[in-house]
């Protein structure tokens, strides 16, 4: 399938640790590019995801963001150890009865006496594991968003293709017709001077200017360069620079096209050519 270049994809999980949000954006690029904003704790992930981009993607430029959101539940969370609260409770309890004057158990005192307060632990592992599956999902997503674009992209260069065809075919059409129309202007303005003229010198003349005013071979390699753009958007995959190289071939024989013109018909087919052409290259700068 042809694939575009530009997309973009989103997707958001739930973790024990928070919302987990992937966003991928791509543009059209020369080869290759990936960038990621990652979070601390991801932060060892990014060769593992630019491996997995590159078997996805054959060019183009990823910025791709991960970013962990808290949950509000989650702020503060702690693990209080109950029974080693009890204990040490009950210790203070015996102190302020024995010990006059003594001041007011603080709370916060308390729980930083070891083993009674500790932090929820989160799994750094864990979180990793979602982080690259959620990675992976965005990427799909990509993936499909691009294949959707470069479908209409493909629809796009062949309708102009056709068109392309279609002025080809026109100009093949009219050429016999130029080129008796161009020796019959030259014999009625030798015959208008009133000279005798070699009738073997004109007709090699005649002869040399049919072939530098002949653009059959033009016309031969433009059909041939057209059945090659439609091979190339049947096969499908990584084709834009192929596609890029074609359409400078299809300029190549329109500007001699339009060079050996000799008439304002083959002119504006060699115009219009050269429009169609432009408007394809366009689109085939977002074609992976």
């Amino acid at each position: 399938m042809i694939q575009s270049m530009t997309a973009f994809a989103r997707e958001s999980a739930t973790t024990e640790q928070g919302i987990l949000t992937v966003e991928m954006r791509s543009v059209n690029h020369r080869y290759l590019d990936c960038s990621f904003k990652l979070p601390d704790v991801l932060r060892s992930l990014e060769p593992g995801l630019r491996e997995k981009a590159g078997m996805i993607l054959a060019r183009g430029k990823l910025d791709c963001m991960i970013r962990l959101q808290s949950h509000p539940a989650q702020l503060g969370l702690m693990a209080i150890d109950q029974v080693r609260l009890d204990a040490v409770l009950a210790a203070t309890r015996i102190i302020v009865q024995q010990l006059d004057g003594a001041a007011p158990v603080n709370p916060l005192e308390v729980l930083q006496f070891p083993g009674v307060y500790s932090a929820a632990e989160n799994s750094e592992e864990k979180l990793q594991k979602e982080a690259l599956l959620l990675f992976e999902q965005a990427l799909a997503s990509l993936q499909q968003n691009r294949q959707r674009e470069g479908d209409k992209l493909a629809a796009l260069v062949l309708d102009r293709l056709t068109q392309v065809a279609e002025e080809v075919n026109a100009a093949r059409t009219l050429l016999p017709q130029l080129i008796q129309q161009q020796r019959d202007r030259i014999v009625a303005r030798i015959a208008g001077l009133g000279v005798e003229a070699d009738q073997g010198r004109l007709e090699q003349e005649l002869v040399y200017m049919a072939q530098k005013a002949d653009v059959a071979e033009e016309l031969d390699r433009l059909d041939a360069h057209i059945g090659e753009v439609r091979r190339t958007l049947e096969k499908g995959g990584p084709c834009g620079r192929r596609l890029d190289f074609l359409m400078q071939e299809l300029n190549r024989e329109t500007n001699t096209l339009s060079s050996k013109s000799q008439s304002a018909t083959t002119t504006q087919n060699a115009v219009e050519l050269k429009v169609l052409i432009e408007q394809m290259r366009e689109q085939i700068q977002n074609i992976e």
